[in-house]
Parts: structure tokens; sequence; C-alpha cells
């Protein structure tokens, strides 16, 4: 049985998707998921180069797991300070 380069390399591909996406729904600390789902996101460019669609693989990187991940940093870093408890259960 013979299985081309490519489809082999599609399949690696995906598993990586799908193990840092199950990686980002696991992490307890926010900023490794958020870099987690970036990196899901990063796979799946890799994805749509090897499929022959350059086009989406640009938007899927640059939105997906460039802007995207740097708004939720950016989020992330500005809330920081907040606390969401009041002072009446303490």
């Amino acid at each position: 049985m013979y299985i081309s380069i490519l489809v082999l390399l599609t399949l690696v591909l995906c598993a990586g998707i799908l193990l840092s996406a199950l990686l980002a729904v696991i992490l307890k600390n926010n900023v490794g998921a958020i870099v987690s789902a970036g990196l899901a996101s990063l796979f799946a460019s890799v994805v749509y180069v090897v499929l022959a669609a350059p086009d989406v693989a640009m938007t899927e990187a640059s939105i997906g797991s460039g802007l995207t991940t740097m708004i939720f940093l950016y989020a992330i870093r500005k809330t920081q300070g907040i606390d969401t408890t009041s002072r009446e259960n303490k």
C-alpha cells in the first residue's frame, strides 16, 4: 500500500491541529490556552498551503493565528488587575 508524502504530511498537520485544540481546552492557564489556539490556527494555515490554497492560508495565518491571538493576549493583559469578586463576599 502506497501513501503519498502529501497525504502523510496533511494527516500529521491535522493531528497537530487536533492536539493543539485539545490542549487549548484542557489548559488552565489562559495565556497558554490562547497560544495553543493560535498554534492550531497556524497548523491550519500550513494545511491550506499543502492543499494548494495559498490565499486562504495567508488569511488564516494573518487573521486566525496572528491578529486574534494578539487581541486575546492584549485583552488578558488589560483585565489582569481587575478583581471580579465583590468585597462583600470576602
